[in-house]
């Protein structure tokens, strides 16, 4: 199993850490525009390996021609927010740098699957769907589980307990419109609403969908990669290792839940050959409006994009 990161910086890096530390492939190759950076991140990560007792072999490139053969294909390359600035913010300058990155990766790598983190997400998936031409199965992502991830720690924050025993969904973009479920939440099978206070459950879901703008306020300089880096290797890990799980991602629709033509979050299952079903779960007419105006909000940001 050979795994490409494309992008060197906090999210790459802890990416491909974390994916040498859980050793979920023979080969991790990261590769920046920065020259001596993936090289030198990437020799640091190897001479780890005796110490972890992880038998993955890390090479680090500023050219494509050594990701050639991989199974799979992680873009975290763009530029990160800064305080003040929302995903959006990003639209034009990670465009350009997600076509350039995904044409890359497709003529040295033709069957791979894609996992796409940067921002804005939902828009950057839909720009390699359409760039590779890979089926919609094969293009994949990174935004629900992250943020149902934060969704599931302030609950357990809030109730003190295991984040283990917290289940949840956060469907929609990854955006300010994402569509946090509070019905299909709970703790240990108790439904949430049992638990935590309606006014609390509101305060929760808040900081949920402000929750990157949250620690970009704080860094200054950066924005969020620990939690973002999980989320990636949670995913890849029910890929590579077939294991069906069901997780949040960003996908293209074509008919499921009513709609068509557009990238947004909705549970799926994850497993070797990628998107293997979407999960179709029924909304009340509250949740499917604020599922559709996330998908609105989207499709505006979609609309701005020019591809071939």
């Amino acid at each position: 199993m050979k795994i490409t990161v494309i992008g060197a910086g906090n999210v790459g890096s802890t990416v491909a850490q974390r994916l040498v530390d859980k050793e979920l492939a023979n080969e991790v190759v990261l590769v920046d525009v920065i020259e001596g950076i993936p090289q030198g991140k990437g020799l640091d990560m190897y001479e780890s390996t005796p110490v972890l007792g992880s038998d993955v072999k890390v090479v680090g490139s500023n050219t494509y021609q050594e990701t050639a053969g991989s199974d799979l294909c992680i873009i975290t390359a763009g530029v990160a927010r800064k305080p003040g600035m929302s995903r959006d913010d990003l639209l034009n300058t990670n465009v350009e740098i997600v076509k350039s990155v995904t044409q890359q990766v497709v003529s040295h790598s033709p069957n791979a699957i894609l996992v796409v983190v940067s921002n804005p997400l939902d828009v950057m998936t839909y720009v390699a769907l359409k760039v590779s031409g890979f089926e919609r199965h094969r293009v994949i992502g990174m935004a629900g589980v992250l943020d149902t991830a934060r969704f599931r720690s302030f609950i357990a924050a809030e109730v003190n307990v295991s984040v283990e025993d917290v289940q949840a969904f956060v469907l929609g973009g990854h955006g300010d419109s994402m569509v946090p479920l509070v019905r299909y939440t709970s703790v240990a099978g108790i439904p949430v609403t049992e638990l935590i206070e309606p006014s609390k459950i509101e305060s929760i879901v808040k900081r949920t969908r402000d929750g990157g703008a949250e620690i970009v306020s704080y860094l200054k300089t950066g924005s969020a990669y620990y939690a973002p880096s999980a989320a990636v290797v949670q995913m890849v890990e029910s890929i590579i290792k077939d294991k069906k799980r069901i997780l949040p991602c960003s996908v293209y629709l074509s008919g499921e839940y009513g709609m068509s033509d557009v990238v947004i979050g909705v549970p799926v299952k994850l497993g070797r050959n990628g998107i293997e079903k979407i999960m179709e779960i029924k909304l009340t007419e509250e949740e499917k409006s604020a599922l559709v105006k996330s998908a609105n909000d989207v499709k505006a940001n979609m609309a701005k994009v020019k591809l071939p």
